[in-house]
């Protein structure tokens, strides 16, 4: 049975995308910015890593975001979320000064401490994300209508996402306990948030996928109710010539192609594109079978992801905009 339709990504606050890494979530999480703000939408598109990839995905050699942010394409804003920045401003706001915090931060001794901890930078992350999802631009009006948060890797995905709920219940009051708990009722409102997990269609990222999924939900309670399925290879063949490469198997190597390789090698190439979107067919379908959601399917494209024009195209792949194969 094939589950029914989602809503639109558009209507959610927050989407959260995440991944085993080479899968491209960086880039859905763009495409997905952008076809938001093709449909109007006004868009802050957040990383959290170490390094800032997303400026790069709109114009190569562009200057970085940074905590503060600038516009990467009309209607688009993008941000690095730097925990140390957001633990600094969190404190400075709780404690009423900032001159004392920054030069606590700057504390090399301090910072080298807050690196070994564990869980503060999720949960200041988040925090911080949450903090944006509450800035309005006027009464009644949000400062963005959409949130795309570039995450982590699948590997630290669950950690990432979980931070919340664990100092909810492991503490019993208190301003963080308070805090904690407003983003975890952010992270776990279906109406508001959904996790977009992104695949290949290929068995280590299929594996993970499923992983990921049964890992988020016994212990986070984030909404999962579509997975994409990034780079999936079209049909390679015309219809009516879906056996094309044992056609050309069977021409005499003499035959006249003019300055086409011989039969046989182009025999070769064909099946070995057969044989990829063969595969590619199989772990999609694997994938939709285990899991029981909705596979969106985003074409691979050759020329690779150069700018706007092709994040565009997968954008509207990702909304259902165009008659890409679904799962």
């Amino acid at each position: 049975m094939t589950p029914l339709r989602p809503a639109s990504l558009l209507e959610r606050r927050l989407v959260i995308v995440t991944g085993k890494g080479g899968t491209g979530k960086t880039t859905v999480a763009a495409a997905l910015a952008v076809a938001a703000a093709g449909a109007g939408r006004r868009v802050l598109l957040v990383e959290v890593g170490r390094d800032e990839q997303i400026p790069s995905r709109f114009a190569p050699g562009g200057p970085p975001a940074g905590y503060t942010g600038r516009e990467v394409h009309p209607g688009i804003t993008a941000m690095r979320i730097d925990p140390f920045e957001a633990l600094g401003e969190y404190l400075a706001l709780q404690l009423g000064v900032s001159a004392p915090v920054a030069l606590v931060l700057r504390n090399r001794a301090f910072r080298q401490l807050m690196e070994a901890a564990p869980g503060w930078r999720e949960l200041i992350t988040l925090g911080k994300v949450w903090h944006l999802e509450q800035m309005r631009q006027s009464p009644g009006r949000a400062r963005w209508d959409l949130i795309v948060v570039d995450a982590p890797a699948t590997g630290h995905g669950v950690s990432f996402l979980s931070a919340p709920r664990v100092v909810v219940s492991a503490l019993r009051a208190g301003p963080l306990r308070r805090h904690a708990a407003q983003v975890e009722a952010l992270i776990e409102d279906p109406v508001r948030t959904a996790l977009l997990p992104v695949s290949l269609a290929e068995e280590l990222p299929v594996r993970e996928t499923e992983q990921l999924i049964l890992k988020v939900k016994s212990d986070v309670g984030i909404s999962i109710d579509r997975v994409v399925v990034n780079a999936v290879l079209a049909r390679p063949f015309p219809a009516g010539l879906d056996d094309l490469d044992e056609r050309l198997r069977r021409l005499p190597e003499a035959a006249p192609l003019g300055a086409l390789p011989a039969p046989g090698v182009l025999a070769a190439c064909a099946a070995h594109l057969r044989a990829r979107w063969e595969l590619h067919e199989h772990w999609a379908k694997a994938l939709a079978a285990s899991i029981g959601l909705p596979c969106v399917r985003l074409p691979y494209l050759p020329e690779g992801v150069e700018g706007p024009a092709s994040l565009a195209r997968l954008g509207a792949a990702l909304l259902g905009d165009t008659p890409a194969e679904a799962a």
